[in-house]
């Protein structure tokens, strides 16, 4: 080979490589212009929408507040606007309840969103092995978009408590690279975690009864007794218990009068607005939510020989615990994220018929919203809990999945 054609060679090469270099470079470029564009419509839409909403979040950031002067959490002159969690949630706003509130509200947006991102990118990523395009990343948060957006306004907490339950599900999942003691650890603690935060993440303690996961369900149990304990720092132990107290006595007392709200989309309160009779919804509610439970043990049961199982029970499981929880507000449902993106995925393995009415269903989710309907339809709507429908619909979906053991 002659120098002038090793030369030329040379040439062409470092062309082709200057060429990839450009291209990564274009779309890096792209990519920080999005993130950019992004950062700023978000700013935007909190100076001049959210700042003076996130009711939600100052209840808690007050929360913060007493926990540091360890004053009573649970003030029945607070009304509506009670803090109603448990009192190991308030450790989580501690640290910004130091600030100024329209301070604490920014970081508190930015949490928000940065768990919105997380929680769309661990579903994504805890799907099984198959088909994974990009519209995977778009569909399922346009589907349930009004619920990303009730959750910024009001500053709540679902979406931090999915991620947190979704990397507990990722634990939960076999993995050659890591120690399944280990895994089996973190996933305890991270559910415990979950149940600190809100206590309707105690939806898997059952599920890992079912699935003997001792361990996990030992070590969850064991960080979250911490997590109770730990408000003694402020109260002492006795004032604890007594602060403990005050929590399950608002609680239990304030629940049954939110049964009826229009916003509450549980299995219970769908039963409390039809019949209107407080007991006669308690025994159907438990009927329906039984058969709900036996129907998921057969699932599990159906799925013991499938590795990749706890996706699809725990995304069944996220799906759920809004119709589950008493207080089932319909904003808690993007914690559904995981669970639509699995029958997006899986949308051809339907019959026509099927994916028919799956597409309907996603649409009424999608368009179910005030500003679309008017107020008169909106509040029959929600009068019915024609939410509830959908969602349990969903539920079908992924039951039929795991039957024909295609997930």
């Amino acid at each position: 080979m002659t120098l002038l054609s090793r030369t030329w060679k040379c040439l062409a090469a470092a062309r082709r490589e200057l060429c990839i270099i450009g291209g990564i470079m274009r779309v890096q470029k792209k990519t920080a212009l999005l993130i950019v564009l992004a950062f700023f419509i978000s700013l935007l839409v909190f100076l001049f929408k959210v700042k003076d909403e996130m009711h939600d979040f100052e209840v808690n950031y007050i929360a913060g507040k007493r926990l540091r002067w360890a004053e009573t959490l649970y003030r029945y002159d607070d009304g509506h606007y009670m803090f109603k969690y448990l009192p190991s949630s308030a450790f989580l706003y501690l640290p910004i309840a130091y600030l100024p509130l329209n301070t604490a509200k920014a970081i508190w947006y930015g949490v928000i969103l940065t768990a919105f991102v997380f929680m769309v990118h661990f579903s994504y990523s805890t799907l099984s092995d198959g088909r994974k395009t990009a519209h995977l990343l778009i569909l399922p948060p346009l589907i349930l978009l009004k619920f990303y957006l009730r959750e910024l306004t009001l500053g709540q907490i679902n979406a931090l408590v999915t991620v947190v339950l979704l990397l507990m599900t990722r634990n939960l999942l076999p993995d050659e690279k890591k120690n399944p003691t280990k895994r089996e650890i973190v996933a305890g603690c991270l559910w415990g975690l979950g149940i600190a935060m809100k206590p309707y993440a105690a939806i898997f303690l059952p599920y890992f009864v079912y699935k003997k996961k001792w361990r996990t369900l030992l070590c969850g149990l064991i960080f979250l007794g911490g997590a109770i304990l730990s408000p003694a720092i402020f109260y002492g132990i006795e004032g604890n218990f007594i602060v403990l107290k005050e929590w399950y006595s608002t609680l239990s007392k304030t629940t049954p009068g939110l049964l009826t709200t229009a916003d509450n989309v549980s299995i219970i309160a769908l039963f409390a607005k039809w019949t209107g009779n407080p007991n006669q919804s308690l025994l159907f509610s438990i009927g329906i939510i039984s058969v709900m439970a036996l129907l998921f043990l057969i699932l599990i049961l159906k799925g013991k020989d499938m590795p990749q199982a706890p996706v699809l029970e725990c995304g069944l499981g996220l799906l759920l615990i809004p119709l589950i929880s008493p207080l089932g507000w319909d904003y808690t449902l993007l914690m559904s994220t995981l669970a639509v993106m699995i029958i997006i995925q899986k949308f051809q393995l339907y019959s026509t018929f099927w994916r028919i009415i799956l597409i309907i269903n996603l649409t009424m989710i999608f368009s179910m919203t005030y500003d679309l309907l008017g107020r008169e339809l909106y509040t029959t709507i929600m009068h019915w809990c024609v939410t509830a429908f959908n969602f349990l619909i969903l539920a079908g979906y992924l039951v039929f999945l795991r039957f024909k053991k295609i997930y």
